[in-house]
C-alpha cells in the first residue's frame, strides 16, 4: 500500500468489518441473513472492532506519511518531473511549472522564516498560559472539595475525559492560511512547526489549489495536516467567526492591501490567538500621493515625513485595533517590522468587553510640522482612575501645538488616526530571539532576523523618529554625526534609541525644543552661511539654545545592536530587487492596489528606500571617521 491507493478511513472501516463477517470474527448477526437477506449489527462487537480499526488506520496513515516525508527529505538532490522546476526553502521542496502559473519571490524568505519563528514563540506562550489556567482551575475545585468536606457536603463531581485523554498535555494548534499562491508557506508550517494539528490551505485560483495539493504530496504531507482548500479568502474567514470553529493562527500574506480581510481574521482568530498581517502597498501608506485611498483602505492619513513608515504601521494596526473593537475584541501587538517594500505585523487578539473601552486612549494623531517636521501627537480619550480602582473614560483635551510651529512658524499636517501605544513587546521578542538562536540552522535568514528584532528590543516607546542627516539638512549645516546627537540627548537625561525602520533614525522621549537645541548648539561649532531670515532654518537658529549641548560621547551611546556589529539594515539582496507581479489569471480576491499608479508609487517607493541605503551607509562611514578623529 502507498499514498496514492490509501481509502478513507470509512472505506477502510468498511474492508476491514466485511473481511471480519466473512472469516466469522463478528457474531453471526454482522453476516447477511440467508432469510431475510439484511445484514444486522451487534453494537458491542463492531464498536470495538471501529476502534481496533480506527488504531490501525491511523498507525498505517502514520507509518505511510513518515515513510513519504522521508523520501520528500531526500528530494532535494532528486531531479524535477518533466515541466516542473525546484525551490527549496527551509525543510520544504516545492514544484513550480515552468509556465510559471504560480509565482515565488525569494525576498520573501525573510518573511517566511520571521513568521515561522514568531508562531513557535507564541506556541510556547499559548501552551504555558493554557498550563497555568488548568493548574488554576485544579487548585480552585481542591480549594471548593476542602470547604465541602468541613462543611460535611459531598464533592462536586469532576469533568471526566475519555480514556488516554491527557487535559494537561499541549494542544495541537490550527494555521489558516487564507491567500496561499502555492503552498510553500503553509508547507513550511507543517514541516517546521511541531506541534500544529491542522493547517487550511486556500486560494482563489484553480491552478493555485492544484500546486498546493501537489507540493504537499510531493513533501509528503497528509491531507488530514494540510487540507488545500479553493474559495474566495473573505467568505473562508467568515465561516470561521464562530468560536468553536476559529483559527489558532490565521496568516493574511496578500498582494497589496490586506485591509479588505481584517475584518473576517479578527472574527476568525482564536482568543489569544496570533494574527500574521503583511501588507505590501507601501506607496498608499507611506506615501502622500494616495492620500484618500489611504483613509478608505485604513481610516487614517500617511505623514509626509522621514518616520512615514512607523505611521504606516501603525495605520495598520489601527486598522486591527478597530476592526476588533467592533466585536468586543482587542490586540497586543508583539512585533511589527517594517521590512523592504511591505510591512509586517503579528498581533494577538483577546476577546474583552473591559478593554475594547481603552480603544480611544490607545489612539492618537500627529500633528506633523510642514517646515520642520517637528511631531506633537494628540490621544483621542483620556483614563482616569479613582481610589477604588474604577475607571472613568473621557475625551482629550487638546490640542498639543499652536496652528504655527513655535520653532520655524510654519503650518500643520495632521497624520492619523493611528495606533498611538508599543509597537512591539519585548518579552515576546527576547523569547523570539533565544528560539532563533537556538535554532539558527533551521532559519537562513537568521543573522538579520537577530539584527532586526535586536533593535525592536531596543526601541523606546516613543512615537517616530528623528535622523542626523533630517536634522542637519532642516538647518543646512555641517551633518552632525549620529552619536553626538544620541550622546547630547543622553546627558540631558533623555531615553534615546534607534528605530527598525529607519537606518540613522533617532527615537527618544526628548521634546522638539530639546532636539533643537542640540542643533543649534551644534551650529554655534560649526557655523553656517547665507541662511534666509524667513526661512525654517533661519526662525530655528533666530532662536538662542536654553542649554548647550555636551556632546561627549555618553557611555550609552552605542546600542547592543551596533556593539555587536549584527545586521540592522541589510542592502538590496539583488538588482531590480522587490514586489513581484501579480499570480494567477487576474481574478484572485486579492486587495485592489489603485490600478497601475499604485504599483508605479510602490516600485518609485522601493528605489527611494535603495537609494536611501546607500546615502545612510555614506552617513555611517562619516560617523565611523569622526569617531577616529575623537
Amino acid at each position: 500500500m502507498n499514498l496514492a491507493s490509501l481509502p478513507s478511513k470509512s472505506s477502510f472501516f468498511k474492508r476491514v468489518t466485511a473481511a471480519a463477517a466473512s472469516a466469522r470474527l463478528l457474531p453471526f448477526s454482522t453476516r447477511v441473513s440467508r432469510t431475510t437477506g439484511k445484514t444486522g449489527t451487534s453494537l458491542v462487537a463492531v464498536t470495538r472492532l471501529k476502534q481496533r480499526t480506527t488504531q490501525n488506520y491511523a498507525t498505517t496513515k502514520t507509518r505511510l506519511y513518515s515513510t513519504a516525508a522521508t523520501m520528500a527529505d531526500n528530494k532535494e538532490d532528486a531531479p524535477a518531473p518533466a515541466g516542473f522546476k525546484k525551490v527549496t526553502e527551509g525543510k520544504a521542496t516545492i514544484l513550480f511549472p515552468d509556465t510559471n502559473e504560480v509565482f515565488y519571490n525569494p525576498i520573501q524568505e525573510f518573511n517566511r522564516d520571521t513568521s515561522i519563528a514568531a508562531i513557535r514563540t507564541w506556541d510556547e506562550i499559548f501552551q504555558e498560559e493554557r498550563s497555568a489556567k488548568i493548574a488554576e482551575k485544579k487548585a480552585r475545585r481542591e480549594a471548593n472539595a476542602a470547604k465541602r468536606a468541613q462543611e460535611g457536603l459531598e464533592p462536586l463531581p469532576e469533568k471526566e475525559y475519555p480514556e488516554g485523554v491527557d487535559p494537561t498535555a499541549p494542544r495541537g494548534i490550527t494555521i489558516l492560511e487564507a491567500l496561499s499562491a502555492s503552498g510553500l508557506r503553509s508547507i513550511r508550517y507543517a514541516k517546521e512547526i511541531p506541534n500544529v494539528k491542522h493547517i487550511l490551505t486556500n486560494d482563489l485560483e484553480a491552478d493555485a489549489v492544484a500546486s498546493i495539493k501537489r507540493n504537499a504530496e510531493f513533501n509528503g504531507i497528509s491531507p488530514d495536516l494540510l487540507e488545500p482548500h479553493k474559495g474566495d479568502a473573505i467568505d473562508v474567514l467568515y465561516q470561521h467567526r464562530d468560536p468553536f470553529k476559529r483559527y489558532d493562527v490565521i496568516d493574511l500574506d496578500p498582494y497589496g492591501t490586506a485591509s479588505p480581510f481584517i475584518d473576517g481574521a479578527v472574527q476568525a482568530v482564536s482568543d489569544g490567538g496570533l494574527l500574521c498581517v503583511t501588507c505590501t502597498d507601501l506607496g498608499v501608506l507611506a506615501g502622500t500621493n494616495y492620500t484618500e485611498t489611504c483613509f478608505a483602505k485604513y481610516g487614517g492619513h500617511p505623514a509626509k515625513a522621514e518616520f512615514c513608515h512607523e505611521v504606516a504601521l501603525r495605520l495598520v494596526l489601527n486598522t486591527i485595533s478597530a476592526s476588533a473593537a467592533r466585536y468586543k475584541r482587542h490586540i497586543v501587538p508583539m512585533v511589527s517590522l517594517s521590512i523592504d517594500y511591505y510591512l509586517r505585523v503579528f498581533v494577538r487578539v483577546y476577546s474583552s468587553a473591559a478593554e475594547v473601552k481603552m480603544l480611544a486612549s490607545k489612539t492618537c494623531i500627529a500633528y506633523v510640522c510642514s517646515g520642520c517636521q517637528s511631531t506633537y501627537t494628540q490621544y483621542l480619550g483620556k483614563v482616569s482612575e479613582n481610589a477604588k480602582g474604577n475607571k472613568k473614560f473621557g475625551v482629550h483635551t487638546g490640542p498639543p501645538a499652536d496652528q504655527h510651529c513655535e520653532h520655524c512658524g510654519n503650518r500643520f499636517h495632521v497624520a492619523g488616526p493611528m495606533w498611538g501605544k508599543e509597537l512591539h513587546s519585548v518579552e515576546f521578542i527576547e523569547r523570539m530571539l533565544k528560539h532563533v538562536n537556538e535554532s539558527s540552522a533551521l532559519y537562513k535568514t537568521q543573522p538579520r532576523i537577530q539584527g532586526m528584532l535586536t533593535v525592536c528590543k531596543e526601541e523606546i516607546e516613543a512615537p517616530f523618529y528623528y535622523t542626523a542627516n533630517g536634522l542637519s539638512g532642516t538647518i543646512h549645516c555641517t551633518s552632525i554625526p549620529l552619536l553626538k546627537v544620541v550622546s547630547a540627548l543622553l546627558h540631558d537625561g533623555y531615553k534615546v534609541s534607534g528605530s527598525h525602520a529607519c537606518q540613522g533614525s533617532i527615537k527618544t522621549d526628548a521634546p522638539p525644543s530639546a532636539v533643537w537645541d542640540i542643533m543649534r548648539s551644534w551650529v554655534k561649532l560649526n557655523p553656517v552661511k547665507n541662511i534666509k531670515a524667513d526661512s525654517p532654518a533661519g526662525k530655528i537658529l533666530a532662536i538662542e539654545p536654553k542649554k548647550i549641548a555636551n556632546f561627549e560621547m555618553h557611555a550609552e551611546a552605542k546600542s547592543e545592536s551596533r556593539k555587536n556589529n549584527l545586521v540592522r539594515y541589510q542592502v538590496n539582496p539583488t538588482k531590480n530587487w522587490g514586489p513581484q507581479t501579480r499570480a494567477g489569471g487576474g481574478n484572485k480576491r486579492k486587495a485592489d492596489d489603485d490600478g497601475a499608479k499604485a504599483d508605479k508609487n510602490a516600485k518609485l517607493e522601493s528605489n527611494s528606500e535603495s537609494q536611501m541605503d546607500v546615502s545612510e551607509k555614506t552617513e555611517v562611514v562619516v560617523e565611523e571617521v569622526s569617531e577616529k578623529k575623537e
